[in-house]
């Protein structure tokens, strides 16, 4: 969330960030009611320093053998009208904690104004296969080769999730495993296998609730969400605690199963593996100072790009528009990976600098060092990019891959995880 003091300060430029992101968000209740709690809390701190007085002219009196009543009446009521003012600004307190929580953060100066039409391609790499046959969808694919059983899957939970068989689910496993081998053997991230359930306090502290609420699937008698991405339990981890700047920065790498009513998507592709209610992803999560959240930012979207270039699959970084970037977000790019058979663009990977948005929701600071006061405390900033999302890589691999036949041949880097096999062909 966006520090209140800000806000107060810089009103104008939170609503010109809220024009860039396409909202129209009425901040005069935030604003009024923290003009109205300072006047409280002034109004509190002279009477508090008055009941602080009494109570010295009252000990006074009594040491002295003098009749105290008219100053403890005083006193009374003094306590009285502290009493009524606090309940007020208890009140006042969580009508803003409320509001505030509802407030997106500020785009990063760099990125394009606009909606998702100025996202901007930053680069590419690979170039798009030439097919001298009409390549096949993914979905026909895995019918051909029966990797997928989507009939079963909707049979077993309803559409949109995804039942995979044999060396379907082996291909599967080995990408994920793939993944976390290269970041934590290669880039210097920490292997972190989190809990697939989380409490409200961690999904507010990321920025899912109070906002997208009904995008996710939520337990009827216990209020635990089933996590929609290992953002949310892997920033949790220091949830409310104090790092030692020597600690930072911080770098996790999770693989999880991601859950997603996609309850906002009606009419987007939702076929095959484009749209789907659970999906494999690997997660990685930076927790660092904030001088160099922006260099980082650079090299975990460099981290996510190595997967696909060690996969060999054609990808284009796009760097999202003010109105396309998430709510925490202030910079987000996105990795879409090129898929022949249904000749899209396909987003498998979101890396973000948050700054210390989600790290004031979720009271994560640091140490920092100073030659002052020896030692302050800051918010960190938090990062976070998907190293990468499956289904939809899956999907690019099989149509990238594609022979003739309908056979597959496997990117070579996966064959150590697929016990040797090179080619997935039809099971006779």
């Amino acid at each position: 969330m966006l520090d209140i003091k800000f806000i107060r300060e810089n009103t104008d430029k939170l609503k010109s960030a809220l024009k860039d992101r396409g909202l129209n968000l009425d901040l005069s209740d935030l604003v009024a009611g923290d003009r109205k709690r300072r006047e409280i809390t002034t109004k509190l701190d002279a009477l508090r320093a008055e009941k602080n007085a009494a109570n010295q002219r009252i000990t006074k009196a009594l040491k002295e053998k003098k009749d105290p009543k008219a100053e403890i009446a005083a006193m009374k009521g003094t306590a009285a009208q502290i009493d009524k003012l606090e309940e007020e600004a208890g009140e006042l307190e969580e009508k803003i904690s409320q509001i505030i929580l509802t407030v997106p953060n500020i785009p990063h100066e760099s990125i394009p104004r606009g909606t998702a039409a100025a996202n901007k391609i930053v680069r590419s790499w690979g170039k798009p296969r030439a097919f001298d046959f009409k390549p096949l969808s993914h979905i026909e694919l895995c019918e051909h080769l029966d990797l997928i059983d989507f009939s079963r899957a909707s049979k077993i939970t309803g559409s949109n999730f995804i039942l995979f068989k044999g060396d379907g689910a082996r291909l599967e496993r080995a990408l994920y495993n793939f993944m976390l081998d290269l970041h934590t053997k290669e880039h210097g991230y920490t292997e972190i296998f989190p809990p697939f359930l989380v409490n409200r306090a961690s999904m507010t502290g990321t920025g899912q609730l109070p906002k997208l609420e009904e995008d996710m699937y939520r337990l009827k008698d216990d209020d635990l969400f089933l996590i929609p991405t290992a953002e949310v339990p892997v920033t949790n981890i220091f949830r409310g605690d104090i790092l030692d700047e020597g600690q930072l920065p911080v770098y996790f790498a999770a693989y999880t199963a991601c859950f997603r009513r996609e309850a906002g998507s009606y009419g987007k592709e939702t076929r095959g593996l484009m749209r789907v209610h659970q999906f494999d992803k690997v997660e990685l999560v930076k927790f660092v100072r904030p001088e160099t959240s922006y260099d980082e930012l650079e090299k975990l979207v460099d981290n996510a790009e190595k997967v696909l270039q060690l996969l060999r699959i054609p990808y284009r970084v796009v760097m999202l528009a003010s109105g396309d970037i998430s709510f925490s977000a202030a910079k987000c790019y996105d990795l879409e990976a090129y898929a022949p058979g249904v000749d899209k663009w396909l987003e498998v990977s979101s890396c973000s600098n948050f700054e210390d948005f989600q790290a004031r929701r979720a009271n994560i600071k640091y140490r920092r060092k100073t030659q002052d006061t020896g030692r302050r405390t800051e918010f960190v900033h938090t990062l976070n990019g998907s190293g990468v999302a499956l289904a939809r890589t899956y999907a690019a691999i099989l149509e990238n891959y594609q022979r003739a036949d309908g056979s597959i041949d496997l990117p070579e880097v996966l064959a150590p995880y697929m016990c040797g096999l090179k080619v997935l062909t039809p099971k006779k």
